[in-house]
């Protein structure tokens, strides 16, 4: 008698499918709040000058030693601290960047995220279907100055990249759209002792900037200015623009829009300078920067990132003509464009 196997294909055996990647990924807040704890109970400062055992830092960081084992044995299995036997030291990265003793200080950032966006992205579902509930423009004094140190030390490396990956030797004048604290143009001021430049930003942190600059020593050849440029005319008169970091911010169609007005406002043979987390074609590469999507999303109404081919097509709908697109540090990247000889009010 014959048979007919009522096995279905669905039914066949399959390789073993872990569910170890699902579960590593649901316990990153973990991972992410022992760092932020650490950061801000003073664990890698404590540990900045010589190495300790547990009774030790725990008097360093005021902490019980049942508190100061939990923080540390985290950072140990998070390869932040290294332990030896029952003594606590950084680990290289820790040192460089969390200690305190370098000017790569990476502690402004992590209390930023932890202070602002890890409670923000505790909506993220709420952000995407319906929008933040506010933005982060709306912060009051206390947390937006934690937000612009957090974000000027996330930025320091692209920041000291950008006079390395472009040559400003050719320019006279920068106008820095959105500068934040000013830490853009004093990388390229350092850089280029004959070029000036203007940060153009909203009031609230024009008196950030100009204490930066200041301390910077470059009063002389930097400026802070308080304008709009999403709804005023930018002043004129100079052949370089860059807007790091405020694309983001905005829709395609407030994106054109400031495109537009930046080519208004200068003349053919300008070069415009865009630093963002600009992605691949389907905005999954940097890894980091599809991730970013999530942060403007919880803190900006219209936020996102872009790719290089959707800031091309806005570029040349707006009289720009696009150049070429280079690595900054991280997953941020550099575009560079030309004011076109037609497009704008010449």
């Amino acid at each position: 008698m014959t048979t007919t196997s009522t096995v279905s294909p669905a039914a066949t055996v399959k390789p073993h499918v872990s569910p170890e990647p699902i579960m590593r990924l649901a316990a990153g807040f973990m991972a992410a709040k022992h760092l932020f704890a650490a950061n801000e109970l003073g664990m890698f400062e404590a540990l900045a000058d010589s190495p300790a055992d547990l009774d030790a830092l725990a008097a360093r960081t005021g902490l019980t030693r049942r508190a100061a084992r939990i923080s540390a044995d985290a950072m140990v299995a998070l390869e932040l601290l290294e332990r030896s036997d029952d003594t606590y030291r950084n680990g290289p990265e820790a040192a460089q960047f969390l200690a305190g003793r370098t000017p790569a200080d990476l502690r402004p950032f992590l209390r930023f995220w932890d202070k602002i966006s890890y409670p923000a992205w505790q909506s993220l579902a709420d952000a995407l279907g319906s929008g933040p509930p506010t933005e982060i423009f709306e912060l009051d004094d206390k947390l937006q100055a934690i937000a612009s140190a957090g974000i000027d030390a996330i930025l320091a490396g692209p920041a000291s990249a950008l006079p390395q990956v472009y040559d400003f030797s050719e320019h006279l004048r920068l106008l820095d759209v959105g500068g934040g604290t000013g830490s853009w143009s004093i990388a390229i001021a350092q850089q280029n002792p004959a070029l000036r430049a203007t940060v153009l930003e909203l009031p609230v942190v024009v008196d950030l900037a100009r204490k930066r600059i200041a301390a910077a020593g470059l009063a002389t050849r930097l400026d802070a200015v308080v304008g709009d440029a999403m709804s005023q005319p930018l002043p004129r008169g100079y052949d370089v623009i860059l807007v790091a970091n405020l694309v983001h911010y905005w829709s395609p169609e407030e994106n054109r829009a400031l495109l537009a007005r930046i080519r208004q406002a200068v003349e053919p043979g300008a070069r415009l300078l865009l630093a963002d987390f600009w992605t691949n074609p389907s905005h999954t590469e940097p890894v980091h920067a599809a991730l970013m999507a999530g942060e403007f999303a919880v803190h900006l109404r219209n936020g996102d990132v872009y790719s290089v081919e959707e800031i091309q097509d806005w570029l040349a709908a707006t009289g720009w003509q696009f150049s070429e697109h280079a690595a900054l540090a991280g997953p941020q990247s550099l575009i560079v464009a030309e004011a076109a000889q037609t497009g704008g009010n010449h």
